[in-house]
């Protein structure tokens, strides 16, 4: 069974929601990132998303651009990504997914990054640029080596994009909470709880929410009507304010409250 589905069914079984937080490979080096990764898996991380470096991050804001522009300058590149999470592995069984522009990936070939991947340990793939109805060779590379694809919903998905992402994606259903690139944001929309309710009447897979969560107020908020909060943006304005904070202070300083606030704990 691969990483994600156990972590679902473990959650599940405590009922407890997802925690994922998004790293910016190589931002500010792939060593420090794989040092965060294990930190935030001690202060109770549930999946980590790490971010494959690009030129034209058009789903993304500021705060992940210059991350992405950072890690490009350290030559940071998609096979050392998948070098650093198989030394990860040796550590780690917390479940990883890569969230990286088509580009790339096909830059890569896809044969043999579905190969790679899964002998690297990484879990699934998100892939922003990719709509479930493009992404099929994609996914049937991936899902024949036991790799996930996670595909996006956002507000303005009609209900055929819903049934088509429901039914393509595997381990769960990736919930944009809002029009616009990734960033953190003051408000979020009150819709939320209704557009979950109308996704999952398509899928019986968790939905987790993503985009503009950047407060522990907002985490539990987010977390009492999905399956799982999605924190990037904050994370990565934090670790570029701190970049020689040690993995664990930082994760303690910055990512415990809000692990805290989307489990609901502390209310």
């Amino acid at each position: 069974m691969n990483r994600i589905d156990k972590k679902f069914l473990e959650l599940r079984r405590k009922n407890e929601k997802a925690l994922i937080v998004y790293l910016a490979a190589g931002d500010p080096s792939l060593a420090k990132t794989g040092e965060l990764v294990l930190a935030l898996e001690k202060e109770g991380v549930d999946l980590i998303e790490l971010g494959v470096p690009f030129s034209d991050p058009l789903a993304d804001g500021p705060v992940i651009q210059e991350a992405s522009g950072r890690a490009l300058k350290k030559h940071t590149t998609l096979k050392k990504i998948l070098a650093c999470v198989a030394a990860l592995r040796k550590k780690t069984q917390i479940p990883i997914l890569l969230m990286s522009y088509l580009n790339p990936l096909l830059r890569y070939g896809l044969p043999a990054l579905a190969r790679d991947a899964k002998k690297s340990g990484v879990d699934g793939f998100i892939v922003p640029d990719l709509p479930p109805e493009e992404g099929r060779q994609v996914a049937s590379l991936m899902r024949g080596r036991g790799v996930h694809e996670v595909f996006l919903l956002a507000p303005t998905s009609p209900p055929k994009r819903i049934r088509l992402a429901a039914r393509a994606s595997r381990g769960f259903i990736y919930y944009v909470s809002l029009t616009g690139v990734t960033g953190i944001r003051r408000k979020l929309s009150a819709e939320i709880g209704r557009k979950l309710k109308g996704i999952r009447r398509e899928s019986r897979l968790p939905v987790c929410v993503g985009f503009g969560i950047s407060t522990p107020d907002q985490a539990r908020k987010v977390a009492s009507v999905s399956d799982g909060v999605i924190v990037g943006s904050a994370v990565v304005k934090a670790l570029a304010a701190h970049p020689s904070m040690g993995a664990a202070e930082f994760s303690r300083r910055f990512v415990r409250p809000l692990v805290r606030a989307g489990k609901g704990e502390g209310r």
